[in-house]
């Protein structure tokens, strides 16, 4: 199985980053295509660069990664309660290419920030729109006080309840995924 698995942020130093990445370390048997979105840098979504350009390469190079995967993890960071504008750009571009973004594909979500509230909103935000853009949401997790429950030197959960509550959502992606 081939897991697509990215943080939806720009921030080169994001605790969802860690988190993902963490996460994607559980599943071993399968083969992780950890992407950065950085890495796709596009214009900010307008109507008349489309018109004028075209839909740029990097949304076209990005949705070919998710139809590609047999399944999808994600981590989104949370500004103000919101997507991070780099996510949203991004998706918007790729809903231009074909509005079922997520092109069926089984999804992992999972959330984090440095606050009590782990990002709860973004993450039920992203929850409630998958199914509109052809997503299939099989488990989701908010991590709150990430400082508090994760250790960043060893890239780990110190927390066995999440960390346990984490080992049920990836079990959602199937035991093809996991070792024993």
């Amino acid at each position: 199985m081939k897991v697509l698995t990215f943080a939806a942020t720009n921030s080169r130093n994001s605790i969802n980053k860690q988190l993902v990445k963490f996460a994607a370390s559980k599943l071993t048997k399968a083969e992780i295509d950890y992407v950065e979105i950085n890495d796709f840098e596009l214009p900010i979504y307008n109507i008349d660069i489309e018109n004028d350009l075209g839909i740029p390469d990097c949304a076209h190079a990005f949705q070919s990664r998710i139809e590609q995967a047999d399944a999808i993890l994600i981590s989104f960071a949370e500004h103000n309660g919101n997507f991070t504008v780099a996510f949203k750009n991004l998706f918007d571009w790729m809903s231009r290419i074909n509005r079922n973004v997520y092109r069926g594909k089984p999804i992992v979500m999972l959330a984090t920030s440095p606050g009590p509230g782990g990002a709860d909103r973004v993450l039920k935000l992203a929850e409630s729109a998958a199914p509109f853009f052809d997503g299939k949401v099989i488990g989701s997790l908010s991590i709150p006080s990430f400082f508090d429950h994760f250790d960043t030197e060893r890239g780990e959960l110190m927390d066995r309840d999440l960390e346990e509550a984490l080992n049920r959502v990836l079990d959602c992606l199937g035991d093809e995924t996991k070792t024993a």
